[in-house]
């Protein structure tokens, strides 16, 4: 019979798979928060032991990134950035890999679902005034912020997780992921212009749009003291400095201005995404202080299944990110790697952020782009991500696959 830690995060991790329990208000962080409670007050995971549970070190560089991303989105930079592509609308192929190539190095240098939430509505507007169908354009931007982010440590949250915990080196991430990032984005890009190619003309049907929210005005000074922050932080993530130190001390000297209020870019901070985090690691160390992974790993192996096998990897972290989402997936995944092996870190981090770009609920990024587009009319259905987001998860993994058989050799 399993005993009560078990049957909890089986509950947690249903509730966060389902994203609401029936007869509650409650969504995926509310869900882990009250496994985490329970995890808690059940005596699974004492108080203090909890709090030790929590990576701090992710905690607070995910904290930094995210005041570096609100200097830049306060700024106007975001909107900015998207508002200077648009002279290419004329030539939509032109205007869909140019737009493709900053929604991913963006992601790769910043957050992936700050980018989403600010090009989105820029390019919606820009494109249906245009006569443009924006369907493309927008599951472009999805498909490509995902795939850029899964570049760099820093690109999306749970890469930040993997970084922390692997204590993998920046550059030798960035050179390991970098190359499959970037041959999947290539891939993506002729799949979108081969899904539409009779079709990038021609405005959708289209409800009612709400009234769009106000833009940041462009303002050159605060963009550009986010911009040297962000290059300054870079550059220090190629040193031996701890990241989290780096990236803490960068966003307390952006918190230091005259102009831009700090209660401002606090209320740009993801709250939810830090207490999902942090509710996560408790109810992770609730399971593994019954020593089930281990337990379980090892009666796998008996099977002949070796989940540290890199294609065993990438499959189970492409499944289990579609169904409970990918930072749930990878905070149970990372239990059963080796640290000594930094290829299976990289295999996770790539295949847990490329699988979600297999289905509409796959990623926060993808929601984002969906629910910022119906707010002006646009509607994306599950259908039509599918018709790309299928075909660009399928060829990602299959560019990870022959990557490393092929680094296997060096």
């Amino acid at each position: 019979m399993p005993s009560l830690t078990t049957i909890i995060f089986i509950l947690t991790y249903l509730g966060v798979a389902l994203g609401r329990v029936p007869g509650l208000n409650l969504d995926r962080t509310g869900i882990a928060l009250l496994g985490a409670i329970l995890m808690i007050t059940s005596g699974a995971v004492p108080l203090g032991t909890a709090l030790q549970a929590i990576d701090l070190p992710t905690i607070v560089l995910l904290y930094a990134l995210m005041i570096l991303s609100a200097q830049l989105r306060l700024g106007g930079f975001y909107t900015w950035v998207a508002s200077r592509c648009l002279a290419l609308l004329d030539r939509p192929r032109r205007f869909l890999l140019i737009s493709m190539v900053l929604a991913a190095l963006l992601s790769a240098l910043l957050a992936n679902d700050i980018i989403c939430l600010a090009f989105t509505p820029v390019l919606a507007l820009a494109l249906t005034r245009a006569g443009l169908n924006p369907l493309p354009f927008l599951l472009g931007l999805a498909a490509a912020s995902n795939i850029g982010s899964a570049a760099t440590i820093i690109g999306n949250p749970q890469n930040m997780l993997i970084g922390q915990v692997g204590r993998l080196r920046f550059d030798h991430f960035l050179f390991w992921c970098g190359p499959p990032a970037l041959l999947s984005l290539a891939g993506s890009y002729f799949i979108i212009c081969a899904v539409y190619r009779n079709r990038f003309a021609g405005v959708v049907a289209q409800a009612a749009p709400a009234s769009p929210v106000p833009w940041p005005e462009f303002n050159l000074w605060q963009t550009t003291k986010g911009l040297v922050a962000a290059a300054v932080l870079l550059g220090l993530f190629f040193t031996d400095i701890p990241r989290e130190l780096s990236a803490i001390t960068v966003a307390g000297l952006l918190l230091c201005s005259r102009k831009m209020h700090s209660r401002q870019m606090m209320e740009l901070v993801d709250w939810h995404l830090i207490t999902l985090f942090c509710a996560l690691f408790i109810v992770v160390r609730g399971i593994a202080g019954e020593n089930i992974p281990a337990r379980l790993i090892d009666w796998v192996s008996t099977l002949g299944f070796r989940l540290t096998d890199l294609p065993n990897l990438a499959a189970v972290s492409t499944v289990m990110s579609n169904l409970v989402s990918n930072v749930p997936a990878v905070m149970l995944l990372i239990h059963f790697l080796d640290p000594a092996e930094p290829r299976q870190w990289y295999v996770l981090a790539l295949s847990s952020t490329f699988a979600g770009n297999l289905l509409l609920i796959g990623s926060i990024a993808n929601l984002i782009v969906i629910e910022q587009a119906k707010k002006l009319g646009i509607d994306i259905s599950f259908r039509e991500h599918a018709l790309v987001g299928v075909p660009i998860t399928l060829m990602s993994l299959l560019v990870l696959a022959l990557y490393g058989l092929a680094a296997a050799f060096y």
